[in-house]
């Protein structure tokens, strides 16, 4: 089980490396890693599990925040309509993405910074998302919203991007120009 202990922090060089794709068929030891992530992020949102092994919340992890530099990313969340998006996939991919953008109002967190970055990320309001799945399916999925969101943020780590690369430095709460303000 992946416990805080397992995720690296932010300042850690694997952090910043662009991570490799994972052969596919996945080898076992790949699909265990990934399992393990989906499990973290399912553990650290239930609040007995996360207060027994001091879990910090999160809806979403990448492979190299657990200093695994391959291409891999889960995530557990549901958007606005209560509707449940619970993914664990390999080598993910935006194949499209709208011009529209989006921001969270509450601004981003991340599971490997352990302090706050304040201001607004501009995202994709929408984007497509191709995948294989854990058993080796090809998955294609269209998002909008917290989930386009929080994909955008765990394919960024793929790319050693950290979301608050694209936090304007000067003006952190700059209104984003034709954006939809997403609340979380």
């Amino acid at each position: 089980m992946l416990t805080m202990d397992d995720i690296i922090r932010d300042g850690h060089p694997a952090l910043r490396k662009i991570a490799v794709d994972v052969p596919l068929p996945a080898s076992d030891e790949d699909k265990n890693i990934l399992a393990s992530m989906i499990e973290y992020v399912k553990n650290s949102q239930n609040p007995e599990i996360a207060e027994e092994y001091n879990l910090r919340p999160g809806i979403g992890i990448a492979a190299p925040q657990i200093n695994v530099s391959k291409r891999m990313i889960a995530v557990h969340l549901e958007d606005d309509q209560g509707n449940l998006f619970s993914y664990a996939l390999f080598n993910p991919r935006i194949v499209s993405h709208s011009v529209e953008k989006s921001y969270l109002t509450t601004g981003e967190g991340c599971l490997s910074v352990d302090y706050s970055v304040p201001g607004y990320v501009p995202r994709y309001a929408r984007i497509t998302v191709s995948a294989t799945d854990i058993v080796g399916n090809p998955v294609k999925l269209r998002l909008k919203g917290l989930p386009a969101i929080a994909f955008q943020h765990e394919i960024d780590h793929l790319n050693g991007v950290m979301f608050y690369d694209h936090i304007d430095k000067n003006d952190p709460f700059k209104p984003i120009e034709n954006a939809v303000p997403v609340g979380r």
